[in-house]
């Protein structure tokens, strides 16, 4: 019963961070899902990018904004926001990677993080 709870509580914070996204009107919103890969430090990358500085601290802000309003979660650690070119929210199970697209493209967590599960979700409501 423990593990339909857990996966309750993940599918509830993926929605909730995903909300949090398009509300800003985040792009390439994409769920990695790494539960098949033997030792990751969490089971879900939540990736996405916006156009701009400005627009991708939106975009974290909303997030944690979003969390806690549907989930009464809060964001364990952030990291980023000084020059918001790539702000990481941690969930502890799920990392929230929200990118400049320039540099979403030189990182390129997609393709390092090949094996995993990827869902794409529409950037639209």
């Amino acid at each position: 019963m423990e593990n339909i709870k857990q996966t309750d509580t993940t599918t509830d914070l993926i929605e909730a961070i995903i909300e949090g996204v398009r509300r800003k009107k985040g792009h390439g919103i994409l769920d990695l899902d790494l539960t098949k890969i033997n030792n990751t430090e969490c089971n879900h990358f939540i990736i996405c990018h916006g156009t701009s500085n400005t627009q991708v601290e939106a975009i974290a802000r909303s997030v944690e904004e979003t969390v806690e309003e549907i989930t009464g979660q809060n964001v364990w650690h952030t990291d980023g926001y000084k020059n918001a070119q790539w702000i990481l929210l941690d969930y502890s199970d799920i990392m929230v990677h929200v990118f400049q697209e320039e540099w979403r493209k030189h990182y390129d967590l997609e393709q390092l993080w090949a094996d995993a599960d990827f869902i794409t979700y529409n950037s639209e409501n």
